[in-house]
């Protein structure tokens, strides 16, 4: 079956900013998180995929497709939420469905309503009179109403309220269950992630440090938490960042089991967190003192 999106080498260059050889593959029904932070790339790679940004090289495929040879049908199987959505501001909320409904042959307009109300907009409240976070909710109740097949997220839960979050984790993952419907999700609140991803792609400084399936990562990595003696011991394992704390030392390690033969009672060994992954990934081994 083919990927619901593929990425193989994909590079952009765009002034001092470098996105390099990106690649990695999203199944139908799965989500897969995109995690970085500011200025890693996400925000740009998302435009790549959306085809708002071209890329000097690299292929994208969206369903089996280049995303650019059928860019409109493409772009009608998608839905998309920017973390600052702005569009037709000047509208009501409900006459905002009508007017984006009419670019989707699969608009659901009974559905928009639903959501409309499901999510507590005011539907007669111009658009750009909402809160933040009601234009997000707004955004998302639009890119829901046309029966997407692939939902590209970027930020989607920033200014979002902790309830509200939380459902809308839980909607995105009943969204996969029909295994047609696929989730790319950009985010900064790794905990999201731990709660629906079944893939990662860690991003920094535009290259991708990490891809592969999240809870393999939860399951293998580890963190050494010690003296300045435990650099010592580290011969031999699968080392994949350190730095230094005003306790000690914390070392990222590949392989839990091999860290916890080797140190034993010596040092603390932890199954790492993604907040971990995503702060000692390929941190310096002489790297600076935390702050």
């Amino acid at each position: 079956m083919d990927a619901a999106l593929e990425l193989a080498g994909v590079a952009k260059s765009w002034g001092e900013f470098v996105l390099r050889d990106v690649s990695f593959r999203l199944p139908p029904g799965y989500i897969t998180g995109l995690v970085g932070p500011n200025g890693a790339g996400k925000t740009t790679l998302v435009k790549i995929v959306l085809d708002l940004v071209r890329a000097d090289t690299g292929q994208v495929r969206v369903f089996g497709q280049d995303h650019r040879s059928n860019g409109a049908s493409l772009r009608s199987r998608i839905g998309f939420v920017h973390d600052r959505p702005t569009c037709y501001e000047h509208l009501p909320v409900e006459q905002l469905g009508s007017v984006v409904g009419s670019f989707y042959a699969t608009w659901d307009e009974g559905a928009f309503r639903d959501l409309v109300r499901e999510f507590e907009l005011p539907r007669r409240r111009r658009v750009k009179a909402l809160s933040r976070g009601m234009k997000v909710k707004l955004a998302l109740a639009l890119a829901l109403s046309h029966g997407a097949e692939l939902l590209v997220l970027d930020e989607p839960t920033t200014g979002l309220d902790p309830v509200f979050r939380r459902e809308l984790l839980e909607r995105l993952s009943g969204l996969i269950s029909d295994g047609r419907t696929s989730v790319l999700f950009s985010t900064q609140i790794l905990s999201d992630l731990e709660r629906i991803a079944d893939f990662v792609v860690i991003l920094r400084q535009g290259e991708v440090q990490y891809e592969g399936v999240k809870d393999d990562l939860l399951d293998r990595w580890a963190v050494v938490r010690g003296g300045p003696e435990v650099t010592s011991e580290l011969e031999g394992l699968p080392v994949r960042g350190q730095r230094q704390t005003r306790m000690g030392i914390e070392v990222l390690v590949e392989d839990v089991d091999a860290a916890r033969r080797r140190f034993g009672e010596r040092a603390v060994v932890e199954r790492a967190t993604l907040d971990d992954v995503f702060l000692l990934l390929g941190a310096e081994r002489d790297g600076g003192r935390a702050s």
